[in-house]
């Protein structure tokens, strides 16, 4: 797709330092305008199209927190129907998926509809008051989930998404980061080649969320993958034989350097049990994809 293509325009209200801006962008980029898109209730939503003005310079649908993914089911339908052949995109936030909209993108993918699903994660329900979702990482702040001397914040580890959408059998699953556009760019691309539901789960830092200086925003795209907290891999019809590591870190970082910047873990880095229980979850989580990994390389699978 041209470079000279672009899909939103300037002047939209979102934070500064947001991260999902630059998800769409791209995304859209490698979709081209012959695209819909459908968008459920969120941060990107609101931001987006401030009455009476839209970003979108694509076909843009928006729909509730809960249905994107049975929307655009319908919408891909509809244009099977008439003959009409054109890129189908649903955006939602990881509440707006990993919560409240997964039953509808669980059968998105049973029913085998010709869709690309983008979540892009920021890790709470932001929109409404940065409140804990699923995908709201271990011991992290939220409003829901408070860092107090008895509960330091989130009790339970990231929902794995991207794993349970791949164990659905979709034809292509993925996770993406803005710091590796490379990377994610090809996946946009290689999931538009293929017919069927595709998932891809991006990481959004969140600069009210998360509670960093917007400068940060790409730095700590990067961090997360680099500390192999969110590592970039990419699986096709659920077949663990295809399971690839799509980036692998010369030297791992420690979880203290993307966490550090990110007030709502202040409190792990005061504690240093708590900072321990973070990085033994993240090298455990690190250590079987890793193994997974060079099994598939290497068809020992």
């Amino acid at each position: 797709m041209p470079e000279e293509f672009e899909p939103i325009a300037p002047g939209h209200s979102a934070c500064a330092g947001c991260g999902s801006t630059q998800i769409v962008r791209w995304v859209l980029k490698e979709a081209g305008p012959n695209t819909i898109v459908v968008n459920a209730t969120g941060c990107l939503e609101v931001f987006s199209t401030t009455y009476p003005y839209t970003m979108w310079r694509v076909p843009w649908l928006h729909v509730a927190f809960e249905n994107a993914a049975a929307a655009a089911s319908g919408v891909e339908a509809a244009l099977k129907r008439m003959g009409k052949k054109a890129h189908i995109i649903a955006f939602g936030g990881d509440g707006g998926t990993a919560d409240i909209g997964f039953q509808a993108l669980s059968g998105m993918v049973e029913r085998g509809h010709d869709v690309l699903y983008v979540m892009y994660d920021n890790e709470a329900y932001m929109n409404t008051g940065i409140q804990r979702s699923s995908s709201t990482p271990l011991l992290a702040w939220t409003t829901t989930s408070p860092a107090g001397k008895v509960i330091p914040g989130k009790q339970q580890p990231k929902k794995p998404v991207a794993w349970i959408i791949a164990a659905h059998g979709a034809p292509y699953v993925a996770t993406a980061s803005i710091a590796y556009l490379t990377d994610l760019r090809k996946k946009v691309r290689t999931a538009l080649s293929i017919k069927g539901p595709k998932f891809i789960q991006a990481i959004q830092p969140c600069t009210t969320g998360w509670r960093f200086d917007p400068s940060l925003t790409v730095k700590l795209a990067r961090l997360a993958v680099e500390t192999c907290y969110f590592p970039l891999w990419e699986m096709r019809n659920g077949d663990l034989r295809t399971f690839r590591l799509t980036y692998i870190p010369k030297e791992k970082k420690p979880v203290e350097e993307f966490l550090r910047p990110q007030r709502r873990f202040r409190h792990v880095l005061q504690n240093p049990d708590l900072l321990e229980r973070i990085q033994k979850w993240v090298d455990e989580n690190w250590e079987r994809m890793l193994k997974l990994h060079e099994a598939a390389v290497n068809q020992k699978l």
